[in-house]
């Protein structure tokens, strides 16, 4: 546009309203005639020139059309209620961030700025850097969360401490889980659908809650709820009501409906690593058996749970906290039975479990369902001796692969033998190697496999007990869980979306691959920031990380995907321009 344009425009009706005026004022045209050319009935002309008057008399000291323009920020309403808001968290050690997003959940219109200059008007000092466990143990003063309710669609802007855990939404999309969890059977409320309850509970999970309680910040955060589509999380009273009505038949059917997603992306080899694990029970209403505890290396009332676990893309398959003593050498051929029926066929080859896993008439009746096995015999007495009569002749070196890129020199000795009680031929490779007492005993029905393949496959059963470590460390299996009773079937299965989503998420960064969920959540998925909702799109906006680059070049390549349960809108990552 020139200056003369501009001078002739009218489209501004602030400018078009001022030069009518002066023209009737100034060079005292006649009103049909100005309203005419500006464009205005003569009576609305007349009624413009008597609103002008009106307020040049009220208000003689204020130019109408030529105001002087504040600069910066407007300034926040204060009110007594939200100073007294903002000094209560502080003195309980919140952080401004946390206060800003606690305020916004309760409905004040907060921000950085307003909390931190207030803060420092009465006299608070910088709280000193915290760990994550120290701020997770920060007492709530708040006596009441907000309800939880569906995500309206409407333009606001919010902050959260959570919003990490939005980085999971785009996978979630990819590999169609929203649609796994809208087809099972498990329930949902007059409130809160299906999905954004099942999405509630993988929230918490994902972001590594430790207890669930009403003193935890998550059921404040909006970040967290927008995961789920809601405004905030539910209170601890509606995740055990929800988790009453979660029966084993409906976790089972949807590891199944995994089971088929995961096979149709190819993250499910032909090996399949199988470990029991005992998850504590701590208290005293339940009479339930002991198991063994390797986490605390005793035996303890608890529940026996397993886990089938894929070595190569170290995502868990199946799990199940139902079993007892009296069924648990059959607990292999369960498995067999959930990978059959699943659906979708896929090549499984290999089982790989420890030696009181099953029986030998399990073993047999996996051989004949053409289903490869690799297990350890137990070491009798006689056994022993046996090996140390076996000439020196007959053994042979072999070098597998450990970590590091390094080799490690085995002595075997390859042979075949009968078995009672599987009665049968079964190969048996015996290791002997330094640093270790007795040898080992690896027996398989696999006659055709180079022996350091055999031993190799076995030695990558030892992740699945790392796997299962992490789950118990990282997911909280075996931590008591507050004022929220959650049905411990349910607890795992929704543990395993989670472990897995931490899997792809992690094999789809490439150098993040072979971290644990913790690292991975430690370097990428832990931020807080800005959330921008916008007509269609929403703006996440994160706080600056070493690994940012690596991650917003992640989630670039879904920024076009749409999410039904955020009303159709999509997921823009940005990373903050400021600290």
């Amino acid at each position: 546009m020139t200056p003369q344009q501009y001078f002739n425009t009218m489209n501004l009706p602030i400018k078009k309203q001022y030069d009518a005026l002066r023209e009737y004022y100034h060079y005292k045209q006649k009103a049909e005639v100005v309203a005419s050319r500006y464009g205005y009935t003569v009576k609305s002309f007349y009624w413009t020139i008597h609103n002008f008057k009106q307020q040049l008399q009220n208000n003689p000291d204020t130019d109408l059309f030529f105001r002087d323009r504040a600069l910066g920020r407007k300034p926040m309403a204060r009110s007594e209620e939200v100073d007294s808001f903002v000094i209560k968290l502080r003195k309980h050690n919140y952080s401004c961030d946390d206060i800003v997003a606690m305020g916004q959940a309760q409905g004040y219109d907060l921000n950085y700025n307003f909390v931190y200059h207030l803060l420092k008007e009465n006299d608070f000092a910088s709280l000193y850097r915290r760990s994550k466990k120290e701020k997770s143990q920060l007492e709530n003063p708040l006596d009441k969360a907000p309800r939880s309710e569906v995500l309206e669609e409407r333009t606001e802007q919010f902050s959260s401490a959570n919003l990490g855990i939005l980085c999971f939404l785009p996978l979630i999309k990819k590999y169609g889980l929203d649609k796994v969890i809208e087809k099972s059977t498990y329930p949902q409320t007059s409130q809160i659908n299906r999905l954004s309850s099942i999405l509630s509970f993988l929230a918490l999970k994902l972001s590594s809650v430790k207890r669930y309680s009403k003193d935890d910040l998550w059921c404040m955060d909006r970040g967290s709820g927008l995961f789920a589509g809601l405004n905030v999380l539910p209170k601890t009273a509606w995740f055990s009501s929800y988790s009453d009505r979660v029966n084993r038949e409906m976790n089972i059917a949807f590891l199944k409906q995994l089971h088929n997603i995961w096979l149709k992306h190819g993250l499910l080899g032909d090996t399949c690593n199988l470990d029991f694990t005992t998850i504590p029970y701590w208290g005293e209403e339940e009479p339930l058996e002991n198991n063994w505890s390797g986490k605390r290396n005793k035996a303890l009332a608890g529940m026996l749970a397993v886990l089938a676990e894929n070595p190569d893309s170290g995502l868990i398959d199946y799990g199940d906290t139902t079993i007892a003593h009296k069924n648990q050498d059959a607990v292999v051929l369960e498995f067999l039975d959930f990978y059959k029926t699943s659906g979708k066929e896929g090549e499984l080859k290999y089982l790989i479990f420890d030696s009181k896993f099953t029986t030998y008439e399990n073993l047999s009746k996996l051989d004949d369902n053409q289903v490869r096995f690799i297990t350890i015999r137990r070491r009798g007495k006689t056994i022993l001796e046996e090996i140390k009569a076996i000439p020196a002749d007959q053994w042979k070196t072999i070098k597998v692969d450990c970590a590091g890129n390094k080799k490690r020199s085995l002595m075997v000795n390859d042979q075949t033998i009968f078995l009672k009680g599987y009665e049968k031929q079964i190969r048996q490779i015996i290791i002997q190697s330094r640093g270790r007492e007795k040898p080992a005993l690896i027996i398989t029905n696999d006659f055709d496999l180079a022996c350091t393949q055999i031993v190799r496959k076995y030695s990558h059963r030892w992740l699945v007990e790392k796997t299962i470590a992490e789950q118990i460390e990282f997911f909280h299996l075996n931590r008591l869980s507050s004022s929220m009773v959650i049905k411990v079937d349910f607890d795992l299965t929704i543990s395993i979306l989670a472990h897995n989503l931490y899997r792809v998420f992690a094999l789809e960064t490439e150098k993040y691959a072979s971290l644990t969920a913790q690292k991975v959540f430690d370097k990428l998925v832990y931020n807080s920031g800005t959330i921008k909702i916008n007509g269609s799109h929403i703006e996440v906006i994160m706080k600056k990380k070493r690994s940012m680059p690596i991650l917003l070049d992640l989630l670039k390549r879904y920024e076009n995907q749409k999410y039904p349960w955020l009303h159709d809108k999509q997921l823009h990552f940005l990373g903050a321009t400021i600290l």
